[in-house]
């Protein structure tokens, strides 16, 4: 009786999902190619415009190329696979291309009126026709600062507090104030400024002048509902994310709920925290709708956001693009870069945090 050959079988040199029929491939590339060629060809010959050749041209010829391999190669079933990479693949790029546009459009415009005055100098003495060499967004800077810390100042503990809450205790509102957390994601900047518009600065209550004037506290309020389920949601998957057996080895060892979440579960999840605040933060930095509606733009530098008008950049914006003057305009573009500049500065920070807090747990493991 011969031996059985136990000896392992040679791993093959590719996987089977990864054999592909040069025939199909063939196919796959003339139908994604072809239409591209004959919408540039259709284009050209009738002068149609581009926006509208895209969507009455080429992606009628990509739809019917695409279901026509798809169906001939993969059957039934890859009709509706080809329609479904087609429309994902065409909306994203249209996308990507609209995000890149406008990207370029801030870049190419603001970067003309960008300057050191530009950044350091406000606005006094400054006419819509005066050169830009004169004049800046130091003063919407400092506003900005100020108006989007003060939110921050309360927003983020609160944040954090329901996120601790919906994540660390088994309360019967949990539902309840997850629900009205993701209702506050939807609520429009508007609404949002127009409510505290109503509540505190319109006549009220008897009040024939409201209870404030228009105020960088006043747009802090305004902002505080628009930053707080940014954080309160981002905080509460940074919390779901602390392994389970960091907690129950804080049980183990006898200490109370308190300490095991303050002690291991707040620093294991601080990253994740601080990537909340910062992406908070962004999401407000160029809100213009409440603080058009609660602030008084103004062209000095004033720090106190308790009294007195104030600028910010979304507001310095909207000023001065509603402006004639080709420079005023140019100096809404530069205020556009900066707030471009600081979203991305703020994103970056959130992305790096993000991947060292990901190099940690893989460690870990």
């Amino acid at each position: 009786m011969s031996e059985l050959d136990l000896s392992a079988l040679p791993r093959p040199k590719s996987q089977p999902w990864q054999v592909r029929n040069p025939k199909n491939t063939w196919l796959i590339t003339a139908a994604s190619v072809l239409p591209m060629v004959l919408a540039v060809i259709i284009t050209l010959g009738a002068a149609l415009d581009p926006t509208v050749a895209t969507i009455l041209v080429f992606l009628p010829l990509q739809i019917i190329a695409s279901v026509s391999v798809g169906q001939y190669i993969y059957g039934k079933k890859g009709r509706g696979d080809a329609l479904l990479v087609i429309f994902t693949i065409f909306f994203s790029t249209l996308v990507g291309v609209l995000l890149v546009s406008v990207m370029f459009s801030v870049v190419v415009n603001g970067i003309r009126a960008m300057s050191p005055q530009f950044i350091s100098q406000n606005n006094v003495y400054i006419s819509p026709t005066t050169s830009l060499g004169y004049g800046g967004v130091g003063h919407a800077v400092l506003g900005t600062v100020l108006i989007v810390g003060l939110t921050t100042l309360f927003t983020i503990p609160l944040g954090i507090l329901i996120a601790v809450y919906l994540t660390e205790t088994r309360g019967r509102m949990r539902s309840t104030v997850r629900t009205l957390v993701q209702a506050m994601s939807g609520l429009p900047s508007v609404v949002s400024g127009l409510f505290i518009f109503a509540l505190l600065i319109s006549p009220n209550f008897g009040n024939a002048t409201g209870f404030t004037q228009q105020a960088g506290w006043v747009g802090s309020i305004a902002l505080f509902p628009l930053m707080l389920p940014t954080v309160a949601r981002i905080a509460e998957e940074a919390l779901r994310l602390v392994p389970q057996e960091l907690r129950n080895g804080a049980y183990a060892l006898g200490a109370p709920a308190f300490k095991a979440f303050w002690q291991v579960t707040l620093p294991a999840a601080r990253s994740g925290l601080i990537t909340a605040a910062l992406l908070g933060v962004a999401r407000i930095i160029g809100e213009t709708a409440p603080l058009i509606l609660t602030t008084a733009p103004a062209n000095n530098t004033n720090l106190n956001v308790f009294e007195g008008s104030i600028a910010t950049l979304p507001t310095y914006l909207y000023s001065y693009i509603s402006q004639a003057q080709a420079t005023s305009q140019q100096r809404a573009w530069g205020a556009a870069l900066v707030i471009l500049i600081l979203v991305f500065v703020l994103f970056s920070l959130a992305r790096v945090l993000g991947s060292a807090k990901s190099t940690k747990a893989k460690k870990r493991k």
